[in-house]
């Protein structure tokens, strides 16, 4: 909002079950009316290209939940539980496709992830995948990005 510019909320979750419904509509409750809604669980890349521009702001909520989709989506979550090297093109070309798409847009865009490594490695194979491809892409992201900050406990530390 202290931007000043028309603001789109960009929704990667997905309404599969009713815990996940109960959260989407306490998200919908905050937002001001005023913001546009676009959902992009998979095509984030395209979805930002789509609605970019110098008068915009986008605000995508969240990394960690669209990682979590591009994994399940795809072969990911069954070549980790089988112990199997990662090889999955949606996956992988998700990822490539934001990266390189982020530093053209125009107008203002924040991303909202979590920093999911940070407790103990998980015993099951694609949540380690999970934490350790959120670690990645969180970096990747932040490598392109002008501005990067970490808020802990509510309180927000500027990294870049």
């Amino acid at each position: 909002m202290e931007s000043g510019q028309r603001v789109i909320y960009v929704a990667t979750a997905q309404s599969l079950d009713p815990e996940m419904e109960h959260r989407i509509a306490l998200h919908r409750a905050r937002r001001p009316e005023t913001w546009g809604l676009v959902e992009s669980p998979l095509n984030l890349a395209v979805t930002l290209q789509q609605h970019a521009a110098p008068d915009v702001c986008l605000l995508v909520d969240c990394l960690t939940l669209w990682l979590s989709n591009l994994i399940f989506a795809g072969a990911a979550a069954h070549q980790a539980e089988a112990r199997q090297p990662v090889d999955c093109p949606v996956f992988t070309g998700e990822i490539k496709a934001l990266v390189d798409t982020l530093p053209r847009l125009p107008g203002r865009v924040i991303m909202v992830s979590n920093e999911v490594g940070w407790g103990i490695v998980p015993m099951a194979a694609v949540s380690r995948l999970f934490a350790d491809e959120q670690g990645r892409t969180n970096q990747r992201v932040a490598a392109v990005c002008d501005s990067v900050t970490l808020v802990a406990a509510g309180l927000p530390l500027k990294l870049k």
